[in-house]
């Protein structure tokens, strides 16, 4: 079997994506600072939010979950991986023109589902216009994501992973433009508003560029998939009973994000505050997470077809080892310090002291579930890779039910917070499911014996790090922060990987000779 280089893998997604959430919050400083957190800025998130979330229908949650085990089953055993792609493409297209259409249609409804709390204020009629020119994006990026299951299933992730780097280019250069005056709006005069209209045209045109590049990338590879009309077989025909179930568990994520999303529309500004802290954690969350997640599907998925029980269980080990030396330290740093890192990001123009107070409070919260929600991306695989979506989705039924009463049932007590401390908590729930129903998986499904002590070390290093680094935040660099806050950041981004990686060391979290043998094996 020529086995997926999972280290190298991880490292080619997590360094491209690393590089999108960078210009991710480049773009989101742009909005913060010119838009604020205004009728436009609201209304905009809320649209840009709707493709994003169909798309995990149809895309990452649900269509590639299903597609990339069969697909990469097909190439480890030569058995017609092209055809089955290239119908699953002609599947996937003939649906999402069908739903695009529609839900241009239904746009008010889309948005009241959203957010109820726009009903009877500006901010529900920008973003319905919004929404129906952004929408379109949903057709581009998920054809876009079926493309990057093909390339990511042959172990080539490079043109996948830098794919949504010119979505954020794209936008900020919208962004740009709007500043200097070039474009128009259309809806109305509020602040912001030629920004808002720019930057949902860009959405578009990024959806298209998006799909270029994976498409092209895949030609390359020796899939040059074509558009043609669905063909009915067996293969299909498996590939939606699988898919079905991956896109109700999607579904319910979606859902758990719009409880969230309900709740804060009822709060002035905390659609926002809960966006821009959303996008704090998803950071460390894409750049670990998501990137163990697309490099560990196809390969469990190969080794598991070439029997190798071994392969799939040392995968499992380095996986979690690997994504949780990142994620523990990066979620206890989004705690301590939150504070600092919104106010040296965002707080300038439009965005305010409040603002940054509110969006560090939602960070730190999200933060706490960071581990969780990088755990599931490993874990999830376990059962994808064996064609078994149906528990994921049950799993996801009982954190929906989680996270719905905790966010409404305490949003009268306190407030839009409420829906971030449903999330986090719904997020353990999930991860604690999906670990006991993967007990029952074999020795495949085990960890290593060394990854459980590992792990002890890595946190207790990590919590050295939060102490050390919330105390040089408090005590030392007040003065900074307030006249030079992105040098202020710098120097504790700088501090935090310098007491990390020291106490790991210290604490034999890592060595130097683990770290060179594992960039060594890939």
């Amino acid at each position: 079997m020529a086995a997926i280089r999972l280290v190298s893998g991880v490292l080619t997604v997590g360094v491209w994506t690393l590089l999108s959430r960078i210009l991710g919050f480049v773009r989101d400083i742009l909005i913060a600072a010119w838009l604020g957190t205004g009728p436009v800025a609201e209304a905009f998130l809320v649209a840009f939010a709707l493709p994003n979330m169909f798309r995990r229908f149809f895309a990452e949650g649900a269509f590639n979950m299903a597609f990339v085990p069969m697909f990469s089953k097909k190439v480890e055993a030569d058995d017609g991986a092209r055809d089955f792609a290239q119908n699953a493409l002609a599947a996937l297209t003939l649906v999402l023109i069908i739903f695009t259409v529609l839900a241009t249609i239904f746009m008010p409804w889309l948005v009241l589902a959203m957010a109820s709390g726009f009903r009877g204020d500006e901010r529900f009629d920008i973003a319905v216009t919004l929404g129906r020119i952004v929408f379109v994006y949903i057709l581009f990026i998920s054809l876009a994501a079926l493309f990057s299951g093909v390339l990511n299933a042959t172990g080539r992730f490079m043109a996948a992973a830098a794919a949504p780097v010119l979505l954020n280019v794209i936008l900020i250069g919208c962004l740009l433009l709007a500043e200097y005056g070039f474009g128009t709006s259309i809806v109305g005069e509020s602040q912001g508003a030629r920004h808002g209209t720019l930057i949902s045209y860009g959405v578009v045109a990024a959806g298209i560029a998006q799909l270029v590049l994976v498409w092209w990338a895949a030609a390359k590879a020796g899939y040059p998939l074509r558009l043609s009309l669905p063909r009915p077989s067996p293969e299909l025909k498996r590939l939606l009973i699988i898919a079905a179930p991956a896109a109700l568990a999607g579904g319910v994520v979606q859902i758990n994000l719009l409880i969230g999303r309900q709740v804060a529309s009822f709060f002035d500004g905390a659609v926002a505050w809960l966006s821009y802290a959303d996008r704090l954690y998803q950071l460390p969350l894409g750049v670990v997470g998501i990137a163990i997640g697309i490099v560990l599907l196809p390969d469990l998925s190969r080794r598991l077809q070439a029997e190798d029980i071994a392969g799939s269980r040392a995968a499992l080990s380095r996986a979690t080892e690997m994504s949780m030396a990142l994620a523990i330290p990066a979620a206890v740093a989004l705690a301590a310090i939150s504070v600092s890192l919104v106010s040296a990001l965002f707080e300038r123009g439009a965005f305010g002291a409040e603002d940054t107070r509110n969006t560090a409070l939602a960070c730190a919260i999200y933060g706490l579930g960071l581990p969780a929600f990088v755990m599931q991306k490993v874990i999830q695989p376990l059962y994808f890779a064996r064609e078994d979506t149906k528990r994921p989705f049950y799993y996801a039924v009982v954190a929906m039910v989680l996270n719905a009463v905790i966010a409404v049932g305490l949003m009268g007590s306190l407030g839009f917070i409420a829906a971030a401390i449903g999330t986090t908590v719904a997020g353990w729930g999930m991860l604690a499911l999906l670990w006991s129903g993967s007990r029952g998986m074999g020795e495949a499904a085990t960890f290593e014996p060394g990854t459980g002590p590992r792990l002890i070390r890595i946190l207790a290093a990590a919590l050295v790090m939060g102490v050390l680094l919330w105390t040089v935040d408090r005590l030392l660099l007040p003065g900074v922060m307030a006249t030079s806050p992105v040098i202020g950041l710098a120097i504790l981004c700088l501090g935090g990987i310098g007491f990390y990686g020291g106490a790991g060391l210290v604490l034999r979290a890592f060595t130097i000779t683990e770290l060179r043998q594992s960039l060594r094996r890939g």
